[in-house]
């Protein structure tokens, strides 16, 4: 072995000489063998070892095959068996159920897959900008959490978690109707106005309650839901409730009072005429007639085809979401992802198109915005963090999607959303 290491005549500064000093290691006997200088290259910056040495990145140590902590996570999935864990059996199913076969649950996956992001060279992508703006608010992200209903059912702190997770990490959330937590309490939470997703109920007088107290927190969108009209039979759900030995009376009990008397948003309300939750019966002269209450911006969340698409914009719809209720409203077997191009093409940019069902990887959002999507919504992976480790594990749920998205935009050659086009991807 030399008795000196050598030093690049024009160095580019100590990360620089770090990795070569790390590449000469490797070379050496030592090293090889767990020597000292084994220890002193496993002692180097984590920067130099994320560049030559990605195995090393992750501490060692014994894992079981369920993650203890959100530290641990390599993906989102991995959050699914500790979340599994930490719930009741019926809470989980409630949580991965879809509906019938869950053909249309596992079609909103398998929708990416037919889709390839087409990786470009020779960019400066050093800098990415993944900032976004809708209704003249600017976001850090396009990532934006989900209307999720109940999820007291996850972890005590419920939406207040997620809300605080959405706030340190820059992110949009969109509060369900029947959520565990009011309003007020999340917008306090995320320190800004969230979005107020709608279940209309059949009485229109506590639609119109609803409405006026969300506008009054400052919400400036009312996401109306329109894809629970038919009914929906979740097996998962009904097999996992088997196992449940718990009284599940003790919390459900029959009647719409019953249903909603745990939820913050009916509380002062007269529900006495209300017959179901989902305003079955609606047409589009219901969405005119709620179009002519609500002041600020108006959001249609179910839509799936273009012909709906071009009747929402004559009723003055803002903007729309793509959605078959996370493979929970019908099995139709048609993913989300395969429906985006018609709505976008429909739309033809006069408004902002989002769409949910199925994100779990960094590269499905850039699939999604190179098909025309503002921004995606994703459900089931932040309740997953919630349920296995509260707060942090939201924010580690995004943390690792964020990083995931970054990354595939560089490889993409794209250092912002606006460059994200039809260009960066191709399909099956």
């Amino acid at each position: 072995m030399p008795s000196e290491l050598p030093v690049p005549a024009d160095s580019e500064g100590d990360a620089f000489n770090r990795r070569r000093l790390l590449a000469y290691l490797a070379a050496s006997p030592l090293f090889a063998q767990g020597g000292v200088m084994a220890g002193l290259a496993a002692r180097a910056t984590p920067d130099a070892l994320a560049q030559s040495y990605d195995v090393l990145r992750q501490a060692p140590g014994k894992i079981g095959d369920v993650i203890d902590q959100p530290s641990q996570a390599l993906n989102v999935f991995d959050f699914e068996p500790a979340a599994k864990k930490a719930l009741p059996p019926a809470h989980y199913g409630y949580l991965a159920s879809g509906v019938d076969s869950d053909l249309t649950l596992k079609a909103n996956r398998d929708g990416f897959d037919l889709i390839r992001i087409r990786a470009r060279r020779l960019i400066d992508v050093r800098k990415i900008d993944t900032t976004v703006k809708i209704f003249g608010e600017t976001w850090a992200s396009p990532i934006v959490l989900a209307p999720v209903s109940s999820q007291g059912a996850f972890n005590p702190e419920a939406e207040g978690a997620v809300a605080r997770a959405a706030k340190v990490k820059g992110h949009q959330m969109v509060l369900s109707t029947v959520g565990s937590t009011s309003i007020e309490d999340v917008n306090a939470a995320r320190g800004a106005p969230v979005w107020y997703m709608l279940y209309p109920t059949d009485d229109w007088a506590v639609t119109e309650a609803l409405v006026k107290r969300a506008e009054k927190a400052g919400a400036p969108a009312i996401v109306l839901t329109v894809d629970r009209q038919g009914g929906r039979n979740t097996e998962t759900l009904f097999r996992d409730r088997r196992q449940d030995t718990r009284t599940c009376s003790d919390c459900h009990t029959p009647g719409f009072k019953n249903e909603v008397s745990r939820k913050p948003m009916f509380d002062d309300l007269d529900v006495s005429k209300v017959t179901n939750l989902y305003g079955t019966g609606m047409t589009w002269d219901y969405v005119k007639r709620l179009r002519g209450i609500v002041k600020g911006k108006l959001v249609l969340k179910g839509i799936m085809t273009h012909e709906d698409a071009k009747q929402a914009l004559d009723y003055g719809i803002d903007a729309l979401i793509v959605s078959n209720h996370g493979g929970r409203a019908e099995e139709s077997l048609q993913s989300t992802i395969g429906a985006l191009p018609e709505v976008v093409a429909a739309v033809n940019g006069r408004v902002p198109v989002l769409v949910d069902g199925g994100f779990r990887r960094g590269t499905d959002v850039l699939k999604a915005l190179a098909s025309g999507a503002t921004a995606i919504c994703i459900g089931r992976p932040y309740c997953w963090g919630l349920a296995a480790f509260g707060q942090p594990g939201v924010e580690m749920v995004l943390t690792i999607l964020q990083r995931e998205f970054e990354t595939i935009m560089r490889q993409a050659g794209a250092t912002r959303l606006a460059e994200i086009t039809g260009a960066s991807i191709s399909r099956t």
